[in-house]
């Protein structure tokens, strides 16, 4: 079942709405609850679709502007080919998009989030300065940040393509809600919104700063980012939002029941291994490491994985696609000794590379049943 898909975690918020003046305080109590919602459930299910899908050969983008009210999708702002128009989010959200597909098309040869073409929707100017941003389980929602904390959250790519992975991870490993599964799950969205940056700027593994979020805090934050692959817990420390406490080892393994079990806070951890490995095997990230995470992403992991599962899959998947004893095995297996993780002791050859399986999502969500225009509900936060 998808989890809660948000880029900014709730112990920002609930620092916000501790710390904060009486403004602060109703908006990051609002971006919780609203947040929240599409925690309790997203998607009840995925099944495989029975019928002989033709997919599209061209990007199928929607913008809405929910004109900062809460209403799901909004009025269309700009459709697929369409030209860009004055609202800089409105053109982020849809260049974002478009980045983000032709990143997992080409690179992957996967057909947007679902590998069927499915349709991208999102919605910018979602609330009055709201602080995040995240996937429904249909489309994407945007806020504008409050503009004292936090800027637009459409200006950091990598933070679109961070929450799209969350659709793709909703068609494949459909990572449970919290624990381990969720922070995969949380990885697995770190890992390829910045290669989704990485590839849009042409930067190798040893030129890129490994930052998630990069830009969204205002001036007057102390920090640089949400989060650092490269130095968990060094982002930020503000005395208002917080400090950042990833860990980038097992021994500094975070135990808590908020965060759905440390979803945010423990991704640091698989999150180091991948920066390891990539620049362990140097060049272009995307090419083999993430490969790599791709394909034990699609082919092998499931709702209930752990971080051990998820070092075997990518050592399994090094071997499946580049040979055993190969040096993207030894990068792989390097990298996660490196935070504590030893791989099993898998002697696999060469794996069959399984298709993956077409899927559809359920014929409901949260949303369906509220009809067009309908007030999106407020959850309590969980």
């Amino acid at each position: 079942m998808p989890h809660a898909c948000s880029i900014v975690p709730p112990r920002i918020l609930r620092n916000l709405a501790e710390r904060g003046d009486d403004d602060d305080r109703v908006r990051a109590r609002l971006a919780l609850t609203l947040s929240a919602g599409p925690r309790r459930e997203r998607l009840a299910s995925v099944e495989v679709a029975g019928a002989i899908v033709l997919l599209p050969r061209a990007k199928r983008r929607t913008i809405y502007d929910a004109h900062h009210a809460h209403e799901l999708p909004g009025v269309i702002a700009r459709p697929e080919g369409g030209r860009r128009v004055r609202d800089v989010a409105v053109n982020e959200a849809y260049d974002g998009a478009g980045r983000t597909y032709d990143f997992f098309r080409r690179v992957y040869g996967r057909s947007s989030v679902d590998d069927q073409g499915l349709r991208l929707e999102s919605t910018v100017h979602f609330g009055d300065g709201f602080n995040n941003a995240h996937w429904n389980g249909r489309q994407m929602i945007y806020g504008d940040g409050d503009g004292k904390y936090f800027n637009r959250f459409t200006s950091a790519l990598e933070v679109i393509g961070h929450e799209l992975t969350h659709g793709v991870s909703q068609y494949c490993a459909a990572f449970a809600a919290s624990g381990q599964a969720g922070a995969l799950a949380e990885h697995f969205s770190d890992v390829f919104g910045v290669l989704v940056k990485q590839y849009a700027l042409r930067q190798t593994a040893a030129r890129a700063n490994w930052l998630v979020g990069e830009g969204l805090f205002t001036k007057r934050v102390h920090g640089v980012a949400i989060r650092s692959m490269k130095a968990p817990g060094s982002a930020y420390d503000d005395p208002i939002l917080g400090r950042d406490e990833q860990p980038s080892h097992m021994r500094d393994y975070v135990t808590t029941a908020s965060d759905d079990r440390g979803v945010h806070v423990n991704s640091g951890i698989p999150n180091h291994a991948f920066y390891r490995a990539a620049t362990l095997l140097g060049g272009h990230a995307w090419d083999v490491a993430g490969r790599i995470w791709y394909h034990a992403l699609a082919h092998e992991l499931g709702p209930r994985a752990r971080f051990q599962q998820c070092a075997d899959a990518t050592f399994r998947a090094a071997g499946a696609l580049y040979g055993s004893v190969s040096e993207p095995q030894d990068a792989v297996r390097a990298a996660w000794r490196a935070v504590g993780i030893d791989v099993a002791a898998i002697d696999e050859p060469r794996l069959p590379i399984r298709k993956p399986s077409s899927r559809k999502p359920a014929s409901r969500d949260v949303f369906e049943h509220l009809g067009p225009g309908a007030e999106v509900p407020l959850f309590d936060v969980g």
